[in-house]
């Protein structure tokens, strides 16, 4: 049996012995905290002094392209492009500052790339779209054009996407994979284009006297071309109507200008020389006993 002094001593080292480890635990985690906040802290400069020359490298280069006069397609696509690269290093920077192996996270991406790849076949098709679309250019910023059952002017090329505004001012994205393989109608690609009309007139109406009447309006246009001729026929005799077909060449800006203003015109000028517009009959005739 061992003496009450002796087991008193032997309790004292013990308890000795874990204050001591306590210690050692609690200087440990003083340790460890000081030296992740010191990593937290760099991360978080890094990440600001990062975002700060991301926006002025972004800057500076939308600077060179404009002073270079590069086309606005190619530059939004270049501005879009390096904004996405330098985020990314961006990210591994703090990372690699918060202590993680750059080159473990470099290894764990390239392992982790087919499936990443496979979930983004979508958007790399998008991106190859984009570079397509650059490339053979059916189309730039300012374009108005039709695709994929929408239509727009074209405000801005990314890298997956295109943006477009329409008329009535919605903005609208398009997949550039979609573009790059798809059709797309471009009505500002040729300075000049067709207009057409399509005017009906009543039965017994005197034909020489409707195209007169027209190719005078016409003339009096001066937006309207004269190479390519006007063009007036008669277009079909259809169940209620004389049907009068107009087609004349114009400057792109013109269109839709020369459009509504010749309709509002044809109506005022054919009432004022009695040309009668037609509007859907039915002739019954009644049986006699």
């Amino acid at each position: 049996m061992l003496s009450p002094l002796l087991m008193a001593a032997v309790a004292v080292q013990a308890a000795e012995e874990g204050f001591s480890k306590v210690q050692i635990l609690i200087q440990q985690l003083i340790d460890w905290g000081v030296g992740a906040g010191g990593r937290i802290i760099g991360a978080i400069i890094i990440f600001v002094v990062g975002r700060f020359l991301i926006s002025f490298i972004k800057k500076l280069l939308a600077k060179i392209l404009s002073k270079r006069q590069i086309e606005p397609s190619i530059q939004s696509f270049v501005k879009s492009l390096v904004n996405i690269l330098l985020t990314i290093l961006l990210i591994i920077a703090v990372i690699g500052k918060l202590g993680v192996e750059t080159t473990s996270f470099a290894a764990l991406l390239a392992s982790a790339g087919v499936a990443i790849g496979m979930a983004l076949s979508g958007n790399l098709q998008n991106f190859a779209g984009g570079l397509i679309v650059l490339l053979f250019r059916p189309f730039k910023v300012g374009d108005w054009i039709e695709s994929q059952g929408v239509s727009g002017t074209v405000r801005e090329i990314q890298i997956f996407h295109t943006i477009l505004t329409t008329a009535d001012n919605k903005v609208i994205y398009i997949p550039n994979g979609a573009l790059s393989s798809g059709t797309v109608t471009n009505y500002s690609r040729e300075n000049t284009r067709r207009v057409d009309w399509i005017i009906g007139v009543e039965y017994g109406e005197n034909y020489d006297k409707v195209e007169s009447t027209v190719r005078r309006i016409l003339a009096a246009d001066k937006r309207i071309l004269n190479t390519p001729e006007p063009f007036i026929a008669l277009h079909a005799l259809d169940a209620s109507s004389v049907n009068v077909v107009i087609r004349v060449w114009v400057n792109s800006a013109d269109y839709w200008g020369v459009y509504f203003d010749m309709n509002k015109t044809i109506y005022a000028v054919f009432n004022e020389e009695g040309i009668g517009f037609p509007f859907p009959q039915l002739t019954v005739h009644q049986a006699k006993d």
